[in-house]
């Protein structure tokens, strides 16, 4: 009976000790001035739809043993096809009337990291992103070289006019008039805000991060903002966490936003929570830096915290229920 007890015990230790993390994902869809006034019932529920949809295509990967890689990939996809968000067909107009995506995705197992810069034809810039991160020596790719890559690799390719929506349109020729009129002071905020990103942790205990954007309404040419520098806007390493950033991209790229919510966890002994919040509701509120972040380390604990009115946002664990927010309750 004793030694029946102590295998039992042992058994019990063992499967304690090699249990497999729980796995998670953490998304949002971009931060900036989402008031309840401006956002209608139909607005506001083809939202929750689209990153819940999102949200569940992630967790699919991960539940049938797929990678953190895989799942951010998967989950950034599908707010790349919806036209609601700023990436991919939702991208926003450049000044020259043009859509130039940014994307980027890190993997926290060994740092390795791809990236893809002012691309116009690339169906799905995270695809890309991985691509390069997969596929080729280097880490950052840009314009006609990072297509004709993508082109290689087989990816799909569209037309530029598949990214052209009316709402992106009508915010641009918004901003050029207000640029008419030296408006500056009635500038729009929000035409610096919009990016989707994602951070998974999988069934090995590997954490990754993913972000895509379209950028900033109006942009000048040849802008590029947070979203596709690493330690900026995208950061993931298993030692730390993993993070994706949403905002003003200057302030996110000088304050190395992501890699610093890392650093302070690595050098400080910080929770994720309270890393993230240091560096959101502090640092870059200090600097009149808006936006906010999601990060996610190694034990499934994550935060989501910003500086805007809101932010779109959502996580879902192995239970399968997706939990979307937007606003700051």
């Amino acid at each position: 009976m004793v030694k029946r007890l102590f295998t039992l015990f042992m058994l019990s230790c063992a499967l304690n000790v090699y249990a497999a993390p729980k796995i998670m994902l953490v998304m949002h869809g971009g931060a900036g001035t989402i008031t309840r006034a401006s956002m209608t019932p139909e607005k506001e529920k083809a939202y929750r739809e689209a990153l819940e949809l999102a949200l569940h295509a992630g967790q699919a990967v991960l539940m049938k043993g797929g990678t953190s890689v895989d799942a951010v990939e998967a989950a950034i996809r599908v707010l790349e096809d919806s036209p609601l968000f700023n990436a991919g067909k939702g991208a926003v107009f450049t000044h020259e009337g043009k859509n130039e995506m940014d994307s980027s995705i890190m993997r926290g197992r060994d740092r390795a990291a791809g990236a893809v810069a002012g691309v116009t034809i690339i169906r799905n810039p995270i695809s890309a992103a991985r691509a390069v991160m997969e596929k080729s020596p280097h880490v950052l790719m840009v314009g006609h070289g990072a297509e004709l890559f993508a082109t290689k690799m087989g990816l799909q390719i569209v037309d530029p006019s598949y990214f052209w929506t009316e709402p992106r349109w009508k915010a641009l020729q918004e901003e050029l008039m207000k640029e008419e009129k030296h408006s500056a002071l009635d500038e729009n905020p929000d035409k610096k805000f919009g990016t989707v990103g994602a951070v998974a942790l999988d069934r090995n205990g590997d954490l990754a991060a993913g972000t895509s954007t379209g950028g900033m309404t109006n942009k000048m040419y040849g802008r590029v903002g947070d979203s596709p520098i690493i330690g900026a806007g995208t950061f993931a390493d298993n030692a730390t966490c993993a993070v994706s950033g949403t905002g003003h991209g200057e302030y996110f790229i000088r304050w190395t936003v992501a890699s610093d919510i890392a650093a302070l966890m690595r050098y400080k002994g910080m929770s994720v929570s309270d890393a993230a919040n240091e560096v959101v509701m502090h640092k870059l509120v200090d600097v009149k830096g808006e936006g906010g972040v999601i990060a996610l380390d190694a034990k499934g604990n994550f935060a989501m915290p910003f500086n805007s009115e809101g932010m779109y946002r959502g996580w879902i664990g192995e239970d399968g229920v997706a939990h979307v927010a937007i606003h700051k309750d």
